[in-house]
């Protein structure tokens, strides 16, 4: 089935297309999601987990993940997240041994757990709640570690691995496409815009078309078949970016783009590109971009270059274009450094709600919450987040490099605007420890 999934591309990118239009429907939502974490544990059981379908039934669920939310498909609504814990442990237990233990990893989670003690929610709020909702993020990131710490992938296993993630982001941007209203009807403005990303939120929404935006520009880059008609991969390419400007939300737009340049940055230097050809590329790729932005930025009235500048829809450039998240992260190291033990998981919100009327959000930023909520703890716990990839990174040949580094940051800066709320950041991140095999040797079918 796996292998048929890989051979026909073409075909299943298309059944996710229609997957996006049937979630229009009442009846399909649930039975998708309910589908999206069955079959896999039924292939993962019956195969043992030889061939990684662990992984890359882990990587299908944590690029659905939005979508199933989006549709309201999810069972729970951390389904996603479970999916991928469960999918990977399964592999862990069931498959052939390729870990690389690390006990950093084990330590990480027990020690995101200890924070749990100092927690204390308000009257009428719930206590599970609130620790799932902080912590099963950074959990699914410690799970997703220890299966993939400097775990042996060839570059074809990571490139299908890629291609199962991408798969459901056909459907939540066809799904997009259907739940839009007619641009003319919507008032853009200097904010995230809810009416272009289906109703979601435009931060989450824009990080998981972004990471759409990064894989399918790695096909390219690669020379890989993704559909087999270059043409359509670059139409597929354009749309995406085209629904991700849309949703106003600069976040996970510039986390992709910062993601594909290092990528560029590497793989260029291991391919050794002339500077003439790389020249030619940058001049196609400039001239594809500008018409791009122009196009929308005209169906917007003008208001998505006012969103990028910081400004209002007056034109009026913001005093925070960071939307209150530098208050909050502010606050947060405040707090820190008058409660170096933390303050508890989740606790933040409530003490931002008593402190600051305006800062009620719950945070957006990862190390901020972290560091506050965790104390002393949580600031070792991110350095060891921030230096275990780093050392798999200086080891790595430029084209190791070039993904381990895209995924590295793509992990850090989704977690400083968007946080741990989906599994996405935490899987990614743990694709940064892999070792990647097979670079020279894998039979990649080239277009």
């Amino acid at each position: 089935m796996i292998q048929k999934i890989l051979n026909n591309k073409l075909s299943f990118i298309f059944i996710h297309i229609f997957f996006g239009y049937l979630a229009t429907f009442s009846f399909f939502p649930k039975l998708y999601g309910l589908v999206c974490f069955i079959v896999p544990i039924i292939f993962i059981i019956s195969s043992n987990n030889k061939d990684e379908e662990s992984f890359l039934f882990a990587a299908y669920i944590a690029g659905a993940e939005i979508f199933i939310r989006m549709i309201q498909g999810a069972l729970l609504y951390e389904t996603g997240k479970y999916g991928v814990m469960l999918f990977l442990v399964l592999g862990i237990f069931l498959g052939p041994f390729k870990q690389k233990f690390s006990v950093l990893f084990i330590f990480y989670i027990l020690l995101l757990l200890l924070g749990i003690v100092f927690t204390q929610v308000p009257e009428g709020e719930s206590l599970r709640t609130n620790i799932v909702f902080n912590l099963s993020g950074p959990i699914v990131l410690g799970v997703s570690a220890f299966y993939f710490y400097l775990r042996p992938i060839s570059k074809q296993k990571l490139i299908d691995g890629l291609f199962f993630m991408l798969l459901p982001l056909f459907s939540m941007i066809t799904y997009l496409y259907f739940r839009t209203p007619d641009l003319k009807e919507i008032v853009f403005g200097g904010e995230a815009n809810f009416a272009t990303s289906g109703g979601f939120g435009p931060n989450q929404v824009a990080t998981a078309v972004g990471l759409g935006i990064l894989i399918i520009a790695i096909f390219l880059l690669l020379k890989l078949k993704l559909t087999g008609f270059i043409y359509l991969d670059a139409f597929f390419l354009i749309y995406f970016i085209y629904r991700g400007l849309l949703t106003f939300s600069r976040g996970g737009i510039f986390t992709a783009v910062i993601a594909l340049l290092l990528f560029v940055f590497f793989f260029i230097l291991y391919k050794k590109i002339s500077l003439q050809l790389l020249f030619k590329y940058v001049l196609i790729l400039g001239l594809f971009l500008v018409g791009i932005w122009l196009y929308t930025s005209n169906v917007t009235g003008g208001m998505l270059d006012n969103r990028y500048a910081g400004k209002n829809a007056a034109g009026i450039q913001k005093k925070d274009i960071t939307t209150g998240r530098a208050d909050i992260l502010t606050y947060q190291f405040e707090n820190f450094f008058e409660h170096p033990l933390g303050i508890g998981v989740g606790n933040g919100k409530y003490e931002r709600m008593k402190s600051h009327e305006r800062l009620t959000a719950a945070s957006h930023n990862e190390v901020g919450r972290l560091v506050e909520e965790h104390g002393i703890l949580g600031f070792v716990l991110l350095l060891l987040l921030l230096i275990v990839p780093l050392i798999n990174f200086f080891k790595a040949n430029n084209f190791q490099k070039a993904f381990i580094i895209s995924f590295y940051i793509m992990w850090f800066l989704t977690i400083n605007h968007s946080a741990m709320r989906v599994a996405l950041p935490g899987f990614i991140y743990a694709l940064s420890l892999i070792r990647i095999t097979n670079i020279e040797n894998d039979m990649v079918n080239e277009g």
